[in-house]
């Protein structure tokens, strides 16, 4: 008998069970759909709520959009899921918030949430990354309209957040184009597939009708990093029964410049970006209960990130890193990015009987290419002088870059049975995804090393050097999944889910996760809810192939490192196993309690504990006994990799207050509280067999703090809007806690690790409303100019006094931004 494709991968026998089981479950479900779709004679089981059919003569409506964590067919409050969910509407944000982007936007509003603009960090400048719960961005996963949105061609590997990572570029998505943020802080693996163990992200676009347009500027209290903004929407109907919602945005965001001391060569700061975006997102029926739904996003970016200066004559840069002749008083190279991303959405949305059914296919893309200016190959350079020339190269090179392709299709399958129990909702599916991720080599002149001699001139373009062909090539995997997922109120105060999902990898192998959740509610106003799932996460195809030889400077000075991909020849030579998947287990413990209409509490504790979690190792020397030859041969000094090495333990509690009251002369006072506490710790580091004995290299303190602190240990957001008539007042105070990171020298040399104290910054807006569609808003963010902790720039990652912590280096910003409703 001939087995399936997907079968003949592996020869795994003890699948079978698995098979059988995954197969009785959709049949049991294709049976219930068919026996339902088919039953036309039997009259339908009135329901009650948000889910009571249509009256007889009317198309029943699709469109029944479920809660993050849920399946059921109906939409629930944040306070009565029996799983902890933020619902955030972006209105406020679009119309009067002082960010511009949505990262930033969430930054201060979801004290889970973190998203710390990075500087000094290459290519991790040009791309904000962003995670959930103090763990790594790769371990958020995002939807936008319930559907996988595709994570970016970059991997991270500077910067004090997310080291090792790739994630998803929320500012891809314009605020304007948004409805809501719905944040599920609970491992969801079983119902949503790999990277949903930190929790889940859904991301619901407008496409309602009318129209709406922003204006926007704002700058630091130093007079730079200007920022400019112009966005509009406008949903139109789409026949006499459909809808298409667009949104167009230019945003121009300006460099800063915050090192020391006055006069440095060095830029440390904002990176300078230029974004243009087009989003489009509506539906239409084609018949009755049959809808065509669709989505399209196009970015176009670019970027600009300041390397580390080169010095300029009498400096040790001559000539191994500068040429006197082009630049005699040194010179900053700038890492210039152009970005393309592009997402969309095909999906057909049907009913039968009592059955909803929902095919999609989802296709996403980014592709980042590297422009390295303002510099020189040293090397070329030098060759030019020895050869009686002047001692000049090329200002300017091509130096590569990478692409990443998603491309998932869904089919779901769901129904509400009113007559089980209180009521049961049955949901299963099927999903199938395809992943391609390429590096593209540069130009000659970014990575060679044209005069050959060891005490002349540095290969590659200085800043960047490029990707070499050796680097360059094109990698690609598929996967399917399988998943059934049954919630059930069991009586008017217990409510109970249980979910299990089977996913099967090209490369790594097959897994199974399940999740289990309930919720209590003890009286009308409080719920108590709890959780345990098993999770697990994919090793991303940058974390495995991602080639490249770059410079980073210790202690102030230059050193090569090769980042030497999984499964090449050096990686084999230092004896590190492939990479495999991250296992996660997840518990979370709860209540919500809502005392009065308009107020709202919730309380959620949580631990997750992750075996063989995937890190960027620390840095094999070319002293190393066992590949010190090889990194001499390869011209380089220094080496890191990709393993399965450490198990963590992350701990921490989320709490969430809301109230609004009217007070006396017609004010309205709305007061919210949100708070994170959250602690990781390495439980232990596994190292391979030919690497016993030197787990302090696989993991040094440094890169132990960055997973252990990348992100404040706490966060709290308090904030009060005011209004009366036409005035509106907003102020925020934002807490960061306090973080410890590695040094250079470490701990064991005598030098203490950089510990920044925790901070406080504030916000505060003044809104006027000239009619009910015109809004003038005037603020300013971080207005105190608070800033991190000072340390020794020798230290750093990036070179400067403090790194890219807590809520940034820039200090004061003020804003003015102009809305109006057509």
């Amino acid at each position: 008998m001939t087995q399936p494709r997907f079968a003949s991968r592996h020869a795994r026998p003890r699948r079978a069970p698995l098979y059988r089981a995954l197969s009785c479950a959709l049949w049991l479900g294709g049976s219930l759909f068919a026996a339902g779709a088919f039953a036309q004679d039997a009259e339908p089981a009135p329901q009650a709520g948000a889910q009571a059919t249509a009256q007889a003569g009317e198309a029943r409506t699709l469109e029944t959009v479920s809660v993050l964590g849920s399946r059921r067919a109906q939409r629930s409050s944040d306070t009565t899921s029996i799983s902890p969910v933020d619902v955030l509407p972006m209105a406020k944000n679009t119309e009067e918030g002082a960010q511009f982007d949505l990262a930033q936007s969430l930054q201060y509003a979801a004290p889970s949430f973190n998203s710390t603009r990075q500087s000094g960090a290459d290519g991790a400048d040009l791309v904000d990354s962003a995670a959930l719960r103090g763990l790594g961005s790769d371990q958020t996963l995002v939807l936008v309209n319930g559907k996988r949105h595709h994570t970016t061609a970059l991997l991270n590997l500077f910067g004090a957040r997310n080291r090792g990572n790739t994630g998803t570029d929320l500012n891809t998505i314009p605020l304007m184009a948004i409805d809501s943020v719905e944040i599920l802080r609970d491992g969801a693996a079983a119902q949503y597939g790999s990277d949903a163990i930190a929790g889940v992200m859904n991301i619901s676009l407008k496409k309602r009708k009318g129209c709406e347009a922003v204006a926007g500027y704002g700058q630091y209290s130093k007079g730079d990093g200007e920022n400019w903004l112009a966005s509009a929407y406008c949903g139109f109907g789409l026949g006499s029964d459909g809808t298409l919602g667009i949104t167009g945005e230019w945003q121009d965001r300006g460099r800063s410049d915050r090192s020391e001391p006055a006069g440095s060569p060095r830029i440390i700061g904002d990176s300078k970006v230029k974004n243009q975006t087009l989003f489009l997102n509506g539906d239409k029926p084609l018949a009755e209960n049959v809808d065509l739904y669709f989505t399209l996003g196009v970015q176009k970016r670019d970027a600009s990130s300041a390397a580390f200066a080169r010095d300029g004559i009498g400096s040790e840069d001559i000539p191994s890193r500068n040429s006197a002749a082009m630049y005699p008083n040194g010179f900053v190279p700038f890492i210039d990015g152009d970005i393309d991303d592009r997402f969309g959405i095909l999906g057909l949305r049907w009913g039968w009987g009592e059955w909803n059914a929902d095919l999609s296919y989802t296709y996403g893309y980014s592709k980042l290419r590297y422009t390295i200016n303002n510099t020189l190959n040293a090397s070329l350079a030098n060759l030019d002088l020895l050869n009686g020339g002047k001692g000049v190269s090329p200002r300017s090179f091509d130096a590569g870059g990478f692409s990443f392709e998603q491309n998932t299709v869904n089919f779901d399958v769901n129904r509400f049975y009113d007559h089980i129990f209180r009521g049961l909702n049955l949901a299963f599916g099927l999903e199938r995804r395809d992943e391609r991720y390429k590096i593209f080599a540069g130009e000659p002149g970014s990575y060679l090393d044209y005069d050959g001699a060891s005490d002349g001139g540095n290969a590659g373009s200085q800043g960047f050097p490029g990707f070499r062909p050796s680097d360059a090539g094109g990698h690609s995997r598929d996967s399917w999944a399988a998943y059934a997922d049954i919630e059930a109120d069991f009586s008017e105060r217990f409510t109970a889910g249980v979910a299990v999902r089977y996913e099967d990898y090209s490369d790594f192998g097959n897994t199974t996760t399940g999740k289990l959740a309930a919720g209590f509610r003890a009286t009308d106003t409080l719920m108590f809810r709890a959780s345990a799932s098993t999770g697990f996460r994919a090793p991303s195809l940058q974390q495995k192939y991602f080639s490249s030889t770059i410079t980073d400077f210790v202690n102030g000075q230059p050193v090569d490192v090769v980042i030497a991909p999984n499964g090449g020849d050096l990686a084999n030579l230092a004896g590190l196993p492939a990479l495999t998947k991250e296992k996660s287990r997840n518990y979370t413990l709860g209540l919500t309690w809502s005392p009065t209409a308009d107020t709202s509490l919730t309380l959620d504790a949580y631990r997750i504990d992750i075996d063989d979690r995937i890190v960027l190792s620390g840095r094999f020397g070319d002293d190393d006994p066992v590949i010190g030859d090889a990194l001499r041969a390869l011209q380089v000094g220094q080496a890191q990799f990709f393993v399965n090495s450490v198990d963590t333990r992350t701990e921490g509690l989320d709490f969430t207050f809301n109230n609004e009251r009217e007070l006396g002369n017609d004010f309205k006072l709305g007061t919210f509280f949100a708070l994170n506490l959250n602690r990781t710790k390495v439980r232990a580091i596994h190292a391979p067999p030919a690497l016993v004995g030197r787990e302090d290299v696989l993991l040094s303190e440094r890169e132990r703090l960055f997973i252990e602190q990348g992100a404040p240990k706490s966060k709290a957001v308090l904030g009060f809007d005011l209004s009366r008539g036409a005035w509106e007042g907003n102020i925020k105070a934002i807490y960061f806690g306090p973080q410890t990171l590695g040094t250079f020298s470490g701990t064991a040399n005598g030098v203490p690790n950089a510990r920044y104290k925790a901070k406080a910054s504030a916000d505060l807006s003044v809104t006027y409303a000239f009619s009910e569609n015109t809004k003038l808003t005037v603020g300013g963010s971080n207005i105190l100019n608070v800033k991190p902790t000072r340390q020794d720039p020798n230290e750093t990652d990036n070179g400067h006094i403090f790194d890219s912590v807590q809520f940034g280096l820039n200090g004061a910003a003020y804003f003015v931004r102009l809305w109006h409703r057509f």
